[in-house]
């Protein structure tokens, strides 16, 4: 797939899940239909949204609506505008959002924090096409694409009456449903080649701090990602970027990874965890021995195994279990003679 590039709005990726909201894209761009887009913050809703503008009518307005900024007394004439004098303050005609973005595409960023009134409002513009300023009697018309993003269930918020059905049916025409980062870190490579092109064009990764990145749950998603290569240029030392030079939150992950490796480490070798490995104290019987303490290679070896009788051999599911990136896997695997246990 062809990354979608307009200006810093791209979208770029080779996993299918990509692939299949390039190809919605696509699709929804030969028509005007309203389009619901999901997913979890920073997973690139209003790219695609810029996307099907973009393929569709590039040379119209796109005017991004951000309803959970829409607070207070001044929702309506943010959305519909007002005239002179409507209200105190209203020294001049203001033309309102909704306005703005006739001929061209509205995005409602986060529908769904957009109050039941003003959903009611909102809902006969897309019916009926026209509205009316604050402190006006004349109609005035738009017509405008509608494209809605939300990290919410809007399902579940109509069932709690916190959503209007009407509203949402006339929204969820076309639902594209973005995964978040966790969940294809196939595309991770590709983005971070697209931000070091941005933001570091000289610079490269090292292979553990690559497999860092791998690894890491992103809970951010995609703009998470984003600052993290941004803080990786502006503060690595010279043209390859380390682990050092990771935020501390994936510093962090990274860490609580280790330590999870070698407790299964620990009780592959040992038995279990939750007992001590020899008695606290010994002075009491001199007979007393120590369990042998086995080398960390002897018990990183045993997890390993382990692990891979547990997952039939699975590399990508051992990876996981062990808490290591699956580079580290392949290594260790060649490092203790293990390759053929996982075949």
């Amino acid at each position: 797939m062809q990354a979608l590039d307009e200006t810093r709005h791209v979208l770029v990726g080779h996993s299918q899940r990509t692939s299949e909201v390039l190809e919605k894209i696509d699709r929804l761009a030969k028509g005007r239909w309203p389009a619901l887009v999901l997913g979890e913050t920073g997973t690139g809703k209003e790219v695609v949204a810029r996307a099907i503008h973009s393929r569709n009518a590039p040379k119209e307005p796109f005017v991004t609506i951000d309803c959970s900024s829409l607070v207070g007394p001044l929702m309506e004439s943010e959305l519909f505008g007002h005239v002179k004098g409507a209200f105190t303050g209203a020294a001049m005609t203001k033309v309102g959002l909704l306005e703005s973005a006739n001929g061209g595409t509205a995005f409602f960023d986060e529908i769904g924090e957009l109050p039941l009134d003003m959903q009611a409002k909102l809902l006969r513009v897309l019916q009926e096409k026209e509205f009316r300023p604050v402190g006006s009697l004349a109609v005035r018309r738009s017509d405008f694409r509608v494209i809605a993003a939300t990290n919410r269930d809007l399902a579940k918020e109509v069932e709690k009456g916190r959503f209007r059905q009407d509203l949402f049916f006339r929204l969820n025409v076309v639902k594209i449903r973005l995964a978040p980062l966790r969940e294809r870190t196939e595309d991770i490579p590709v983005l971070t080649d697209h931000f070091l092109a941005r933001f570091g064009p000289t610079c490269s990764f090292t292979a553990d701090a690559m497999e860092a990145l791998l690894t890491y749950d992103w809970p951010g998603n995609v703009r998470e990602l984003e600052n993290c290569i941004q803080h990786m240029v502006a503060i690595g030392q010279g043209p390859l970027l380390h682990v050092d030079a990771l935020p501390s939150s994936v510093q962090n992950f990274q860490l609580q990874r280790k330590s999870q490796f070698l407790a299964v480490a620990a009780s592959a070798a040992y038995g279990s965890v939750s007992q001590p490995a020899w008695p606290t104290s010994t002075a009491s019987d001199p007979q007393t021995e120590m369990p042998a303490i086995l080398p960390l290679a002897e018990v990183e070896r045993s997890a390993i195994k382990m692990a891979l009788e547990r997952t039939n051999g699975d590399r990508a599911m051992t990876a996981r279990l062990l808490g290591i990136g699956r580079t580290t896997l392949y290594r260790k695997l060649r490092e203790y003679r293990l390759a053929a246990d996982a075949a």
